[in-house]
């Protein structure tokens, strides 16, 4: 029996999900517990799930998104609006507003957010590809969709001041998602108000700063 009364085998499962994000000691302790009353088969399922996500998921190297193909459906979708990148800290941010189904431009995922307190800067994020990508012809708009809290406003003003002498109109969405709040809590409503009221925070040559262009 190994300390604290579970078995090495329990306690070693316990320790790899409590290093999961918002997985506690007790949570890790349930979760564990559940696994070992599943059925063997039940148990199989869950362990080639993991396996198959690890063996098949990959980065888009154009987006950043998470795709099962390179580049991903999005980027391939010749019936997307190439002309709109919708700028999202994670993954899952981008999912968020795709199933909110009032976005049909490209996205870029940033990989994260500036947090010096947690050691992220600038070189951890792709802000260098998003420029990239921005000065493609075709591309007319930038939207900052970064979350509405103190990280996510440091890093959409820092992309903004990486776009500076981009010729592409810079929005950020409006405030339709509550200050502090994450994008992947906003239901569909929400996030298609604050996409068509988006306001521009810097505007190219063509476009004017009035109002929000629509995706």
């Amino acid at each position: 029996m190994a300390a604290q009364g579970y078995t090495e085998s329990i306690k070693r499962l316990m320790d790899e999900l409590a290093k999961m994000p918002g997985v506690g000691e007790k949570t890790a302790e349930r979760l564990a517990y559940h696994v070992v009353g599943l059925s063997k088969e039940e148990a199989m399922n869950l362990a080639r799930a993991i396996r198959d996500v690890k063996k098949t998921v990959k980065q888009c190297r154009e987006c950043g998104q998470l795709s099962e193909s390179d580049p991903c459906e999005v980027c391939s979708d010749s019936r997307r609006d190439r002309s709109i990148i919708c700028v999202v800290e994670q993954p899952r941010d981008a999912v968020t507003i795709e199933q909110s189904g009032c976005y049909n431009g490209l996205y870029h995922v940033l990989r994260g957010r500036l947090a010096p307190l947690d050691g992220i800067g600038p070189e951890d994020l792709t802000v260098d590809k998003l420029v990239e990508r921005a000065r493609r012809p075709g591309v007319k708009e930038v939207i900052l969709a970064t979350n509405p809290d103190m990280e996510g406003e440091s890093t959409a003003l820092y992309a903004q001041e990486a776009l500076e002498g981009v010729d592409v109109r810079v929005s950020r969405l409006a405030r339709g998602i509550p200050s502090g709040s994450q994008l992947e809590y906003a239901n569909s409503a929400i996030l298609a108000d604050a996409l068509q009221g988006r306001t521009a925070v810097r505007s190219n040559r063509d476009n004017d700063s009035q109002g929000g262009k629509q995706p």
